[in-house]
């Protein structure tokens, strides 16, 4: 198949003009924060002091979803499901976060498009960590990155320079150049001037970043942040100053969007190229950020831009990034398969409205297993699942006994903390939130009068049953889910959530959930080669109709 499309390639270049190229920009862990945001929703929130006028260039002049949603808020199990266009439950050991293994059985939109004639590449992450590493895009063979990787430790970099006297625009120059050789490299590679799909993913937004660097790098300044940040985050120096750092990295990752799409108009090929940018999930280490289905965790960027979009449009439909795979695959001329449970933002895209254009994107679901393994607990999984409308979220917590975002004190289920384990805090681990000055100083600050009830209420134990009226209460803070007066409300989203669940074969509605409660997906994370030969459920059921 590969010869005959290399042959066609060779003869007549042309036929594959029709097919667009496709530059995806994936940013690890950033959420929804972009500048454009605040202009289309209205100041007084995070969004007023983020800079991203390269996300905000491209995004108007193509569509913006204010309502995209990851499926899972955590990386590996968040781009099992994009690569695939499935759920993330539904591709085996790829629904965890350590010890997922890929499954080469699983179609991915990557190798698809590779055999329908596209000159694929990626440049840093992609899927992981994982077994085998980045598989569901071939693995290494289609990377480019020997101009180095630097940029993934943006601000350490560019303060290691300063700090010895040197020029900060000129150390950052150092990383946008390296970012345009990657990306250069890739466009060379094209001999035959394929349509080609390249996949830019960077790690700098991910922690750990320089304190200051918000400041020092982007003139960010913390005190800006006073009065607009939400409820779960302490509206603290401390606080305010590790937003500032945080939204440094997404200022850096947009100067990179910038270089990107510099090189692509230089190349010739920008206007036959679709420009998709997200992000794999919410804030790290913040309350209700990564590894939470909050809509701080799950809501992230999203803009569509090129060929067949009808741009200049803001769009209220709920979106699932699992949808841009059928949206690439039918870009690309390449028939969706039917094991698929994304849908194609093509009907959207090809629109001339704003606001809801599609009737039936009012929802979308999302969920959670493992995330981290911690070496002191039992390795259970937090399960969680969800369903989202404009209106509510309701969140089912399967396992309410259990810590959601790992046992603080890593002594299992059952067991009970030491008084030393109790006061301190340098024993509190809470596993599943990345490590950084946020969590440090809440947990710092957990014993005090005026911090305990707000460290109990991010950091404890959570009901079976979690339903916020996004209307009244947007930053979700006031649980409904035992008020008889949202009965109904309750009842309805968790008869649509659980048939969603079951209609497409989520193992947790199995058994009491055995596959996620089990090795491999549940206990020790398994040596390298018995990864290799443990799998998922077999096959790929189609979901039902």
């Amino acid at each position: 198949m590969k010869s005959i499309l290399f042959l066609l390639v060779a003869i007549c270049p042309s036929l594959f003009a029709a097919s667009p190229n496709i530059l995806f920009l994936f940013a690890d862990d950033w959420g929804k924060y972009a500048s454009i945001y605040a202009e289309v929703e209205g100041k007084g929130s995070l969004n007023d002091v983020v800079k991203t006028p390269n996300f905000d260039k491209v995004a108007k002049q193509g569509v913006l979803f204010r309502n995209a949603h990851v499926n899972a808020p955590s990386c590996t199990p968040c781009r099992s499901s994009l690569l695939s266009g499935q759920y993330f439950w539904r591709t085996g050991r790829g629904a965890i976060l350590r010890g997922a293994v890929w499954d080469e059985k699983i179609p991915s939109y990557p190798l698809m498009l590779l055999e329908a004639g596209y000159h694929i590449g990626k440049t840093h992450k992609v899927w992981g960590p994982g077994t085998p590493s980045d598989a569901p895009y071939g693995g290494s063979k289609y990377a480019f990155q020997k101009a180095g990787g630097k940029v993934n430790q943006f601000s350490q970099f560019v303060t290691d320079k300063a700090t010895k006297g040197g020029d900060i625009e000129a150390a950052k120059q150092v990383l946008y150049d390296e970012c345009r050789s990657n990306f250069r490299d890739f466009l060379s590679a094209n001999k035959e001037g394929k349509p080609f799909c390249y996949w830019y993913g960077p790690t700098n937004v991910h922690r750990k970043w320089i304190k200051g660097s918000g400041k020092k790098l982007w003139g960010i300044e913390p005190d800006s942040l006073k009065g607009k940040m939400p409820p779960f985050l302490p509206d603290v120096p401390e606080v305010r100053q590790d937003l500032a750092d945080y939204f440094g990295e997404v200022a850096a990752w947009d100067a990179c969007i910038g270089t990107l799409l510099d090189e692509l108009e230089k190349s010739g090929q920008r206007e036959n190229t679709l420009i998709v940018i997200s992000g794999d999930h919410g804030a790290p280490g913040f309350p209700h950020g990564k590894c939470n289905l909050y809509g701080f965790g799950t809501n992230v960027s999203l803009s569509v831009t090129g060929p067949g979009v009808k741009g200049g449009r803001v769009v209220d439909d709920f979106v699932c990034l699992p949808d841009l795979c059928p949206t690439f695959l039918e870009a690309g001329g390449v028939a969706v398969p039917e094991v698929m449970t994304g849908r194609s933002l093509w009907p959207v895209l090809k629109s001339d409205k704003s606001g809801l254009v599609d009737s039936t994107r009012t929802h979308v679901f999302t969920g959670r297993e493992r995330h981290v393994e911690n070496a002191r607990s039992d390795y259970s999984p937090y399960p969680q699942r969800a369903i989202r409308t404009a209106e509510h979220v309701l969140i089912i917590n399967f396992r309410p006994d259990r810590w959601p975002l790992g046992d603080p004190y890593g002594l299992g289920d059952g067991q009970t903390p030491s008084r030393d384990e109790l006061e301190n805090e340098t024993r509190v681990t809470h596993p599943d939130e990345d490590s950084g000055p946020t969590k440090a100083w809440l947990i710092g600050a957990r014993n005090t009068p005026e911090w305990k009830a707000h460290y109990d209420w991010v950091y404890g134990k959570r009901p079976k049953y979690e339903l916020y009226d996004l209307k009244a209460d947007p930053h979700e803070t006031k649980n409904l889910a035992d008020d008889p007066a949202h009965l109904a409300t309750k009842t309805e989203l968790e008869k649509r959530l659980l048939a969603e669940l079951t209609r497409t074969g989520d193992p947790r509605m199995i058994e009491d959930g055995k596959f996620f409660e089990n090795p491999p997906l549940s206990g020790p994370v398994a040596d390298e080669e018995g990864a290799k030969k443990r799998k998922g459920p077999k096959g790929q059921p189609k979901a039902k109709k």
